[in-house]
């Protein structure tokens, strides 16, 4: 079995804590490790471009408090665990994070509706990892922190699709064996669009190491309300979806979809950035000029 290593987003506010714990979980779990990461601010620019690296430093030299707070944090888990700090969590720093780390994915943590500094940069950052396409799991800040996923649901469109690295994914449902439900949500009751789904989710692989693959179909006129039953009928504790870059057609997981099931799940989440089979190579990104995001060329 592979090694996995996790990067999780840490800090000392509720939400982070519980994405911390679950984390902890889940990697002592798998046999696998941690790199705890705390940032300031997730910005899509540095905020030191101007004023050079010496402040950079400066900041990072203040925060010894918060890295003293961190190590005794790690004390409390199960996990092997290291701690990055950064002042900054930029495109390039998350490219070099994953470089060096290799993690099946980054984990953060979900704040309740309340607004708070948590969870502005919790947000910045799930905008900032989405955009560069780099897996990420969800966390809920009221999901059990010892619960490892049992009932697995993976909502699909019928499109096929490609992820750039299936098998860190495919291994840890191999690892964990949960129950594997792929749904298809549609407005109309179509069996061929729940098969279509169903197929294409085994093509990319993601399944591959996995026995048997449930297929369920809903139908639902809007298609975040139709995952967000499917979770809660089929009692699951992990919901997958898969983010095209940009894509209209797609219309299952048009990113407002997507941020509509993650802000009303009340399960984790797990996105997987995917691309078109014949275009599996990361796209450059750019400022999209519609809504101000950073998005993947198409």
């Amino acid at each position: 079995m592979m090694r996995f290593s996790l990067v999780v987003l840490g800090g000392f506010f509720q939400a982070a804590q519980r994405a911390v714990q679950y984390a902890d979980s889940l990697a002592s779990a798998l046999g696998g490790r941690l790199v705890l990461l705390h940032v300031k601010r997730a910005s899509l620019f540095d905020p030191y471009v101007f004023v050079g690296e010496t402040m950079r430093r400066e900041e990072l030299d203040s925060e010894k408090d918060t890295g003293a707070l961190l190590a005794q944090l790690v004390g409390r888990l199960r996990a092997p665990t290291t701690v990055e700090l950064t002042t900054d969590l930029l495109p390039e720093v998350a490219f070099d994070l994953a470089s060096r780390h290799q993690p099946a994915l980054f984990v953060l943590g979900l704040p309740a509706t309340e607004r708070t500094s948590s969870e502005l940069l919790s947000t910045a950052a799930l905008d900032l990892l989405r955009s560069a396409q780099l897996p990420m799991l969800l966390v809920p800040v009221a999901t059990a922190a010892s619960a490892l996923p049992q009932r697995v649901l993976i909502a699909a469109d019928g499109d096929d699709f490609a992820l750039k690295d299936c098998a860190a994914v495919s291994e840890l449902f191999r690892a964990l064996a949960p129950e594997l439900t792929v749904v298809h949500v549609s407005p109309l009751d179509d069996d061929e669009a729940c098969a279509r789904a169903l197929r294409a989710v085994q093509r990319s692989g993601l399944t591959a190491a996995v026995r048997t693959v449930d297929l369920r179909g809903y139908q639902h006129e809007n298609p975040s309300g139709g995952v967000l039953e499917a979770i809660g009928e089929q009692a699951a504790d992990l919901v997958v979806v898969l983010a095209r870059p940009h894509s209209y057609l797609g219309e299952l997981f048009h990113r407002s979809v997507t941020a509509r099931v993650i802000a009303q799940s009340p399960v984790p989440v797990l996105v997987l950035p995917v691309s078109e089979p014949s275009a599996p190579r990361r796209k450059p990104l750019h400022l999209s000029a519609d809504d101000g995001m950073l998005w993947p060329e198409v």
